[in-house]
């Protein structure tokens, strides 16, 4: 006779399922809205709106990771995670100052907003970082989405520290984000250590 117990229990529960998708569709939207910036050679209104549904949920992502894996993960993951999650609302706040300033390009947008954008920039690659090493210490998730991630956040503080084309930050935040969908799989379907 088939036993439900043992089916329900490698069931990922609604949290999961949730967080799981979001750390897919979201980053991929995000992906999409960089690639429709590098092929119209800068801002759209249509980019921007949807540049802006791809970070609504971003704050809240590493922290609803967290939550799933919170007692694998510890502290210092939950640290990061708001770190992380801090920067990005920040970030969806500078989508709408394009928007509203209509502002041409990444660039300017950089040098309109100055030292804060790049101090949550610090902020973003600091939390994710702190994520990262401590999602590494466990087995939760998979260590190669979690490197993904990590790689995508060292590629993209290398790059703002040096003259480099706009486009090679895309490539940072394709990496970082392949990561992120990368742990939305594992939550969704990663099989017996998805247990909350």
């Amino acid at each position: 006779m088939f036993d439900h117990s043992t089916l329900s229990a490698s069931k990922p529960n609604i949290l999961q399922v949730v967080v799981g998708w979001v750390a897919i569709v979201a980053p991929l939207l995000h992906c999409i809205t960089d690639a429709m910036e590098w092929h119209q050679g800068g801002f759209s209104p249509v980019q921007l709106w949807l540049n802006y549904l791809a970070f609504l949920p971003m704050p809240w992502l590493l922290l609803g990771i967290y939550a799933v894996r919170s007692e694998e993960l510890g502290p210092s993951a939950l640290v990061g995670a708001l770190l992380y999650g801090i920067a990005f609302t920040y970030f969806a706040h500078t989508t709408l100052y394009a928007l509203l300033a209509q502002t041409p390009n990444y660039e300017v947008l950089w040098q309109q907003l100055g030292p804060a954008y790049t101090a949550h920039g610090a902020a973003m690659v600091v939390g994710g970082l702190l994520f990262a090493r401590a999602a590494l210490r466990t087995s939760v998730l998979p260590k190669l989405a979690v490197r993904l991630f990590g790689a995508g956040l060292l590629i993209n503080l290398g790059l703002a520290l040096v003259p480099a084309p706009d486009i090679l930050q895309t490539v940072g935040t394709l990496i970082r984000n392949a990561g992120l969908a990368g742990m939305g799989y594992a939550l969704l379907f990663g099989g017996p250590s998805r247990a909350a």
